[in-house]
């Protein structure tokens, strides 16, 4: 008797369909362990860091990731330099890391540090020239401020740098700043005479920025800026010479640079004293009493608001200024009323040096120096 035998089950291939959705589940694997480990690391970046304190962290020109990232493992700003080179690939795009000098917050994220490093947020550290000062006081403090690094470059003319209060970076180099400043100088003359009165006896930019250094050391008051600047106009336009003190100085300080000490003249020891009538008869080609006009260069660099008060002097037949007493100026329109004021003010001022040394002779001090007036004589 015959056996049925069965036939054995019917094996379907896989095909291509099969090999799709191996690939489909193995990309969804992927795909859920990247969103994983994305967002295990967006947890990371962004928890508070292990600094325990704001730390100062310098990054050299030319610094890698790599090695910066090492430097901030080392100094206990981030857990690991592994991560912070991740990091700067993914929140910053690979960007280069700007060099500087950075303080890094207590408990800064990953994520923080790696911000502030790429965009370079770096500290900033403020460096004042003061309104009037001399190029010659500008470069000992350029070489004397020690976040700037490089040789100090040679002076440049007076009058070509913008006083201002300048924010630096550590690393920046001393010929950086000094060309930053003469482009802020450069920029404020040229729209200032885009805009001066076109009346000001001045014929070139340099002209102006010469009459507003000599306006500059004139005042310290900025309410009389414009009238000293107008004494001066209606002075060229006459033409009377200028006679301005701060011009005597400038003169002697250059061509006798020991007898002057932060802008003032001193004596052989060093006592600062008045302008003397050898001085005022000194032609130093600077002295207004002796030379017609302006000086040969600016006795200063000038700021802003004596730039702008110099192309807009006030409306004004001034001539004649002379110190008040109150330390500000008396100004005439002629001599007989300079004179009176001149009178005044030797007033004031016997009256104060006698009171003066009533206060010295009764708390018995050591002999007075003497010491500078502000006497004007224009």
């Amino acid at each position: 008797m015959a056996r049925y035998t069965r036939p054995a089950p019917h094996r379907r291939s896989s095909g291509p369909w099969g090999c799709i959705s191996t690939l489909a589940s193995l990309a969804i694997v992927i795909v859920l362990v990247g969103f994983v480990a994305m967002f295990a690391f967006q947890t990371e970046a962004n928890r508070a860091g292990p600094a325990q304190s704001a730390t100062d962290f310098v990054v050299d020109h030319g610094a890698t990731v790599t090695r910066v990232g090492k430097r901030l493992e080392a100094a206990g700003l981030v857990r690991s330099a592994l991560l912070f080179r991740l990091s700067m690939m993914v929140y910053e795009r690979g960007q280069i890391i700007q060099a500087g000098e950075y303080q890094i917050p207590a408990g800064a994220s990953l994520h923080q540090v790696t911000t502030m490093l790429a965009t370079g947020q770096a500290l900033q550290h403020p460096l004042t020239f003061p309104e009037g000062i001399t190029v010659a006081a500008a470069m000992k403090l350029i070489e004397n401020f020690d976040v700037l690094s490089g040789p100090l470059p040679p002076a440049p003319p007076e009058g070509s740098i913008m006083p201002d209060t300048y924010h630096i970076q550590r690393g920046m180099t001393r010929a950086a700043l000094l060309q930053q400043m003469r482009d802020a100088r450069d920029r404020a003359v040229a729209e200032i005479w885009a805009n001066r009165d076109p009346t000001v006896p001045v014929t070139t930019p340099e002209q102006l920025v010469t009459l507003a250094s000599i306006v500059e050391r004139e005042t310290g008051v900025a309410s009389e800026r414009a009238q000293v600047a107008a004494v001066f106009t209606n002075r060229l336009r006459a033409p009377m010479r200028l006679e301005s003190d701060p011009t005597i100085i400038y003169g002697v300080c250059k061509k006798a640079p020991s007898r002057c000490r932060d802008g003032r003249l001193v004596d052989a020891q060093g006592h600062i004293v008045a302008i003397r009538q050898s001085d005022m008869a000194m032609n130093t080609g600077y002295n207004t009493y002796q030379i017609d006009g302006l000086p040969p260069t600016p006795i200063c660099n000038p700021g802003r608001a004596a730039l702008e008060a110099t192309a807009h002097p006030a409306p004004s037949n001034a001539l004649y200024f002379v110190a008040d007493g109150s330390g500000g100026h008396a100004f005439a329109a002629t001599l007989a009323e300079h004179q009176a004021n001149v009178a005044r003010w030797r007033a004031i001022e016997t009256q104060r040096l006698a009171q003066e040394h009533a206060e010295q002779a009764s708390a018995n001090p050591p002999a007075p120096q003497p010491r500078a007036t502000t006497h004007r004589t224009h």
